[in-house]
């Protein structure tokens, strides 16, 4: 009741003329291009997994809307069941908007969830959107404000943590102390172009919006470090976490090591025999039960056993493997899959996308 409260309080103050996704492409297109290549450009109607978990979770209402129908005009009446998603709003079909993003004023902290507060804006005015920009460009659609919350906070609001009601944590990626600037260094890199078509300040670069991540296979190439080396009676594989947050964020993914050992060009051992997770160490996964059996949609979880890298964390794992010789090769690959397999046990996904492996680093080594 406290949440769906807040919810309503802070949600209740936007009362804005929208500008859609489409509108903004006008004056930013190639902004536009890269948004729509993002996670965050897809949206309950468009994402199979994320509208299925959720209605999973709760068929009646939408409790993910703060988060992931951020910019509907009526924020709680989705969380509360009053109504349900349209797909003929725009303000609900756009997804994590534009609009929405560039009028956050405010983060509301919180134990159970962090909340973006929208600005309020005065009725009859040109709306006005915030961003990072020096000297922003005027425009006849909105007015262009330099505001502080996008160099530490603009991400903090949708990306930090979710607790559910049993104070499981189902989503960590942010710690307590942590600033969005990281978030902003990696995934919104600076690229060539000014941010709008007419350019009329002679910008030569602008932070991309295609916020590159698990999806963008050179990207999650570079979160990684694997080592192999020889080690008494077996190896020892080293996994480094370079990334300042964890391994896994999102309770629905599963990341995996595939370890094999290689002679005259056979497979003379390897870590599993049919599914990844019957080696527990190399497979990272949130795992959820409720009083004391395993569940799969984490919101009514009761508790949680997580196996998972902290960002910049290092681990060594060791295999034994009497038969090892001078000359075998190892090969250790990282795989990534955005649902894990237990995920179908409880949902139907067409999209086969979702339960693909998707290769994050290999490496081959030959013994000496």
């Amino acid at each position: 009741m406290r949440f769906l409260l807040l919810i309503f309080i802070f949600f209740s103050l936007h009362a804005s003329d929208y500008l859609s996704n489409k509108k903004c492409k006008e004056c930013h297109e190639a902004i536009y291009n890269e948004y729509e290549h993002s996670a965050h450009h897809l949206s309950y109607f468009t994402d199979e997994l994320h509208r299925k978990v959720a209605n999973a979770s709760d068929p009646k209402t939408y409790a993910c809307a703060p988060c992931h129908m951020p910019a509907a005009a009526d924020i709680s009446a989705l969380v509360s069941g009053r109504e349900r998603p349209d797909p003929r709003d725009v303000r609900e079909r756009d997804g994590v908007s534009c609009f929405f993003c560039h009028t956050i004023a405010y983060v509301k902290k919180a134990h159970d969830l962090n909340l973006n507060l929208p600005a309020r804006q005065a009725e009859g005015y040109k709306p006005s959107l915030f961003g990072s920009l020096f000297n922003p460009d005027d425009s006849d659609k909105h007015s262009s404000l330099k505001s502080p919350i996008y160099i530490d906070n603009v991400c903090m609001g949708c990306h930090s943590h979710k607790v559910n009601d049993h104070n499981v944590t189902i989503f960590r990626a942010m710690g307590p102390t942590d600033t969005s600037r990281g978030c902003v260094r990696c995934h919104m890199p600076k690229v060539q172009g000014g941010p709008e078509k007419r350019n009329t300040r002679n910008r030569s670069e602008h932070h991309s919006h295609r916020f590159p991540g698990i999806r963008d296979a050179k990207f999650r190439a570079t979160g990684y470090e694997i080592r192999v080396a020889r080690s008494g009676d077996g190896i020892d594989v080293t996994l480094v976490n370079k990334m300042p947050h964890p391994m896994i964020i999102q309770p629905a993914r599963a990341k995996y090591l595939e370890i094999r050992v290689l002679r005259d060009g056979k497979t003379i051992w390897r870590n599993y025999r049919k599914n990844p997770s019957e080696d527990p160490k190399a497979y990272f996964v949130y795992r959820f039960f409720r009083d004391g059996h395993p569940i799969v949609i984490p919101t009514p979880a009761t508790s949680e056993q997580v196996n998972n890298l902290a960002g910049k964390e290092r681990r060594v794992l060791h295999y034994r493997i009497p038969s090892l010789r001078k000359g075998d090769t190892v090969e250790a690959t990282l795989w990534a899959r955005l649902a894990k397999a237990e995920c179908e046990k409880a949902i139907h996904l067409n999209d086969r996308r979702f339960t693909t492996p998707m290769k994050i680093k290999s490496l081959r080594v030959t013994l000496p």
